[in-house]
């Protein structure tokens, strides 16, 4: 009996617990604090969605309370969205929050640029704690810059299956006959919407989706200023007989207001230097005539890719006063390519900042040719003269390689690097600064980096270890790439080659600087 008993008081004790609300919440706002007043998103392109930002809400009273009213301000018609609690929306109501708590909303927008501010193309919203009628309500600021653009993208069909087939554009065929096809398609002198897109200009930026090509016969002209955004896996084809003609001039402020600038379409901070978000400039077998001044680059998978050449002795591609940075596999990757380039800086590089593969002929002057990659594995400059294919090794002559008053620099230890099938392989490096620290000198007996032989080095310095004939870059890790007072490419190059000034615009007088920069005491 007394077991049983004892069995009763503990079921209803249970049974009580069970019953009771162990959290009461107390509806109230004016105690929330927030991780910030604002939250600024980053710019946007017009009706392109932005990435998600955060802001924390804080309970700092000692109750736990439930907010009557977490809504945005313009409610429904808002273009931003709110994410609370895993729900999604633009209006919450009792939103529990315990005492001494936390919480996250996650925030992301997608206006045009009619539904901004027109004297400042900004959108603005708020997060509203509370009704506006009661005192006690709180608000966080949304402010986010939308900005216009041109659009370039392949055409679609939506199919019965409700997926869509786009446009495609025709690269040939592969081994076994199949066609070779990727998305996108050619630019237009009369686009209904974009009017003359062989003619890109600074009044506003293009935005591109797949792959731009330019027709045979047609050449794309980029005015001074001009600002190009790639989507991922998107880029830009310069098909046979095409050209480009990139028309950027010397900037004199820091927003680099005449500079030609191609990069991603992630406009936010934390994607400003992040490589492969875009594919990659791509000169056909054929293309000709191309010219390339005042251009950067930026986080592509391949910056420049060079299929062949014209067939003239004239160069295909004359580059100059040109930046490359961030490309997961090489800046300027050349197969039978011929180029003139004066004035580049290419660094950060997965596999290379040049590579001058399946010969070629090759002429760069005052060039910095710098690779820190976050690891040690890549090159500077790699020349060869074969591609391995199912069949066997296909072997193209290297006409020439000649690099004149150019410093080879990086974090690897080996800034050149050769491979060699055929016979006719010829580079020279004159007045160059050299990064080869071949400490277990492995390359020793290999006459192809005989440094002292003055027919493939004239006059070089070879860095053989980070102290020696260091450059003394600025900042390699951030792209600043000028040379300091004390860089051992001072005032050792080869004046005879410096008739043009550097890539600053400033004049190249007297014992001229290795490299694309005069130095600079920083």
């Amino acid at each position: 009996m007394r077991h049983l008993l004892l069995l009763l008081l503990i079921g209803l004790a249970v049974s009580v617990t069970s019953c009771r609300n162990d959290f009461d919440f107390e509806s109230q706002t004016g105690s929330l604090s927030f991780s910030k007043d604002t939250v600024y998103l980053d710019t946007v392109f017009t009706d392109i969605g932005s990435s998600t930002y955060t802001l924390k809400v804080y309970n700092n009273s000692d109750k736990n309370i439930s907010i009557p009213s977490l809504r945005l301000k313009k409610g429904t018609a808002s273009k931003y969205r709110l994410m609370v609690d895993g729900m999604a929306g633009q209006v919450f109501e009792d939103v529990e929050l315990l005492a001494k708590d936390s919480m996250y909303i996650f925030v992301s927008v997608t206006a045009e640029v009619a539904d901004a501010n027109p004297t400042d193309f900004l959108y603005t919203d708020q997060i509203l704690f509370g009704e506006e009628t009661n005192s006690n309500h709180q608000k966080v600021e949304l402010v986010t810059l939308i900005q216009d653009a041109y659009f370039i993208y392949p055409g679609r069909v939506q199919n019965p299956d409700e997926s869509y087939t786009y446009d495609e554009l025709n690269l040939g065929v592969d081994g076994d006959g199949n066609p070779i096809t990727i998305r996108g398609r050619f630019l237009e002198e009369s686009n209904p919407v974009n009017g003359n897109e062989l003619h890109w200009t600074n009044t506003k930026p293009y935005v591109i989706y797949g792959y731009a090509a330019v027709p045979s016969n047609k050449t794309l002209v980029v005015d001074a200023g001009a600002r190009i955004h790639f989507h991922a896996e998107s880029g830009l084809i310069v098909a046979n007989n095409a050209s480009i003609h990139v028309n950027g001039t010397n900037s004199t402020t820091a927003a680099l207001e005449n500079e030609v600038i191609f990069e991603g379409d992630r406009l936010e901070s934390d994607f400003s230097e992040v490589p492969g978000q875009w594919g990659t400039i791509w000169l056909t077998q054929g293309s000709t005539n191309n010219q390339i001044k005042n251009l950067t680059i930026k986080n592509a998978t391949v910056g420049i890719l060079v299929s062949g050449n014209d067939g003239t002795p004239t160069p295909s591609l004359a580059i100059e006063n040109t930046q490359i940075y961030n490309c997961s596999n090489v800046g300027i990757l050349a197969r039978t390519g011929n180029i003139e380039g004066k004035n580049m800086v290419i660094n950060n590089c997965g596999q290379a900042s040049f590579a001058g593969s399946f010969g070629g002929s090759y002429e760069f002057t005052h060039c910095t040719f710098a690779n820190f990659w976050s690891n040690s594995t890549q090159t500077c400059i790699r020349l060869d003269d074969f591609i391995t294919t199912e069949t066997g090794d296909e072997i193209e002559p290297l006409e020439k390689a000649n690099f004149n008053n150019c410093i080879i620099y990086g974090s690897t230890n080996f800034g050149v690097f050769y491979r060699k099938k055929g016979t006719t392989f010829n580079y020279k490096f004159d007045h160059c600064l050299i990064k080869f620290a071949d400490y277990s000198n492995q390359f020793g007996n290999n006459p192809m980096y005989s440094f002292t032989d003055t027919t493939l080095y004239d006059t070089c310095l070879i860095a053989t270890n980070s102290i020696v004939n260091n450059p003394d870059f600025k900042d390699a890790r951030k792209n600043e790439l000028i040379i300091g007072e004390d860089s051992a490419a001072r005032g050792t190059a080869d004046n005879t080659y410096s008739t043009f000034n550097d890539i600053l615009n400033n004049t190249r007088s007297g014992a001229t600087d290795m490299g694309a920069y005069n130095w600079l005491s920083f």
